[in-house]
């Protein structure tokens, strides 16, 4: 609905616009369309609100114009949005008592609006997550999806090009068009630490950053960012029927190895870095300095690093010591939203007075298009 419509709706407009809201979140698979009906709901709650103070006023009225007697003046309710209760210490406590007892009610019950599904965490949590996608210059640079189940993606195997059609000649041959698919199937990503009593006991925003911190980083900016990496170099040479393929050149750190690895993209990297372990950096700048004179090794390319790639100087013959490419060309699809879910253990290792903590993220990853990037290997 527009908001001009929600405006005109009465209140048993907004309850049943609310119903159906409800039902459209639980079977939504785009984030556009969850973004969408969260402002729609923030408007009827402000309509909501409006027509209270509309009824109010009408009343204060009738009592001015002799139709009542005031007996006494009714407090004021404090109209609160969920998304000031996600900011509110209360809800931040209820949500660090919630990992503890497993007992979402308190939570539920200081959210303004019914919240079906996973409970939505804190503003804070929401903001741990957030840095951790934005510390990983890999991650923040990938395509996101969040379509449930199984996601199957075409790519373009290969394909002939256009041809230039002169007025009264014969018509030009039909395009040759070879698609592959690559089907992602999302799987857990899981990391636990152990936890002491004193730390539970720590309660709010204090346990609740000492847990996702590490966890988060663990996941999201560490292991999933190695995944990703592994994704690219394990990318074949030619294209099959359900991987897209990226170029191999196999030189030494040079002067020119950058720009030969460059060459060997498609003309859709349009945005390229480079990805290196950072004891590989030094062997470029050695053989920057060599030159004796200034040039840049790396092509004026984002440097970015990850040291789940070997190090040159101890990388064996033929493996992928580097990674130049477009980013764009890997997607990760999150079948239950990106958050990390944590499940809270008090009996595993009671004995030893220590709480076990585990969080996991669903979801899947994949090279999805050709020409994107290309490895750089050592020679033999």
């Amino acid at each position: 609905m527009t908001r001009e419509e929600i405006m005109n709706l009465d209140a048993e407009g907004i309850e049943k616009r609310n119903a159906e809201i409800k039902a459209e979140i639980e079977a939504a698979t785009e984030q556009a369309q969850l973004d969408a009906l969260v402002e729609e709901r923030k408007a009827l709650d402000e309509r909501q609100e409006a027509i209270v103070m509309e009824t109010r006023k009408a009343d204060m009225l009738k009592v001015a114009e002799g139709a009542g007697k005031v007996v006494a003046s009714a407090p004021m309710v404090e109209q609160r949005s969920n998304d000031d209760v996600l900011k509110s210490e209360a809800y931040v406590d209820a949500y660090a008592r919630y990992l503890v007892n497993g007992n979402a009610d308190e939570c539920r019950s200081l959210l303004t609006t019914n919240v079906s599904g996973q409970l939505p965490v804190p503003t804070i949590i929401d903001e741990i997550i957030r840095t951790a996608w934005n510390r990983s210059e890999i991650l923040s640079r990938v395509r996101r999806t969040f379509v449930k189940g199984n996601l199957k993606v075409a790519f373009e195997k290969s394909a002939t090009g256009a041809n230039v059609h002169t007025e009264g000649t014969s018509a030009p041959t039909e395009e040759v068009l070879e698609l592959g698919i690559v089907e992602m199937i999302p799987a857990n990503i899981k990391k636990w630490i152990t936890i002491s009593d004193e730390a539970v006991a720590m309660g709010g925003e204090s346990l609740l950053r000492y847990i996702y911190d590490e966890i988060t980083y663990q996941i999201v900016t560490k292991k999933l960012t190695d995944l990703v990496v592994t994704d690219i170099k394990s990318a074949p040479t030619t294209a099959t029927s359900s991987a897209a393929s990226a170029a191999a050149i196999t030189a030494a750190p040079g002067l020119d190895t950058v720009a030969k690895a460059f060459a060997n993209l498609s003309d859709e990297a349009r945005n390229p870095v480079i990805i290196m372990n950072k004891l590989t950096y030094a062997n470029f700048k050695t053989a920057q300095v060599g030159g004796n004179y200034a040039v840049d090794p790396f092509e004026g390319l984002p440097v970015l690093f990850n040291n789940s790639l070997p190090a040159y100087d101890s990388a064996s013959a033929n493996a992928v010591y580097m990674i130049v490419g477009d980013l764009s060309g890997v997607q990760v699809n999150y079948p239950e939203g990106d958050g990390v879910v944590i499940k809270y253990d008090d009996l595993s290792l009671a004995e030893s007075d220590l709480v076990k903590v585990v969080g996991r993220q669903y979801a899947a990853h994949a090279v999805t298009a050709c020409g994107r990037f290309c490895n750089v290997k050592k020679g033999a």
